[in-house]
């Protein structure tokens, strides 16, 4: 059995994190890391219940620095401990990544066992706008556009990552939301193998802070996206 550890980037999440939390142990990951990016102080209890848990280990950003801050300070941390994983699996705090899908992800990697599996959503759901099917639309055919690789959806927060990819992943650039698609065009560059694995049904949690969940805005990404094409190629990427 594999050694997983779960990653859960927060930032004012809900009563319904701890739940969620206990569900994903009950499963065959074996911790959990989440990292408080600078969350409202309201929301202090919230983390000091998660605390409690055993399995559980909470990191603090003073400030909110974002998601791809949050995921490389988790990266950071398990790196240095001494006990072995042979993997991560990203999650969202809000609600997105269903129970169902998480243990999907977790069943196809002892097929895709190195590189990099995504989650992908299904954007047909009642839950997804007309905008959010064509910005998904116009992302994936534009990453496509530029480096070659056709991906259903290139801004999932669901994700297994091999071990052996943090060292590089660490050095990504990105702090925000652009580090989703960062670590993407990383990987493709570094001959980094990335696997798709279709999940259930697009969740949008209604009153959910938008920029740190992977709905965001399509032109945003697309002008990062270009920024990174067009940047000199160098050796941290």
């Amino acid at each position: 059995m594999k050694n997983i550890a779960a990653i859960i980037p927060a930032y004012n999440p809900q009563q319904s994190l701890i739940t969620y939390v206990h569900q994903l142990l009950a499963t065959t990951i074996t911790q959990i890391i989440i990292v408080n990016d600078g969350s409202d102080q309201k929301y202090k209890g919230i983390f000091e219940d998660l605390k409690k848990i055993e399995g559980c280990q909470v990191l603090q950003h003073r400030n909110n620095i974002g998601k791809g801050g949050a995921l490389k300070t988790a990266f950071t941390y398990i790196r240095e401990q001494k006990r072995i994983f042979h993997g991560v699996l990203t999650v969202g705090a809000h609600g997105q990544h269903t129970l169902q899908d998480v243990k999907l992800v977790l069943t196809m990697t002892k097929v895709f066992s190195e590189g990099i599996v995504l989650g992908v959503r299904n954007f047909h759901s009642v839950d997804s706008t007309f905008l959010s099917y064509w910005g998904n639309r116009a992302t994936s055919l534009f990453f496509e556009l530029l480096y070659h690789r056709k991906l259903m959806d290139t801004q999932t927060g669901l994700r297994y990552i091999s071990m052996n990819e943090l060292p590089w992943l660490m050095k990504v650039k990105g702090e925000r939301y652009d580090y989703d698609t960062n670590m993407l065009i990383a990987a493709l560059k570094r001959k980094c193998p990335i696997f798709e694995v279709e999940i259930g049904q697009l969740r949008i949690k209604k009153n959910s802070i938008i920029q740190y969940d992977e709905i965001i805005n399509a032109s945003s990404i697309i002008t990062r996206m270009l920024m990174n094409y067009l940047r000199p190629r160098n050796n941290d990427n």
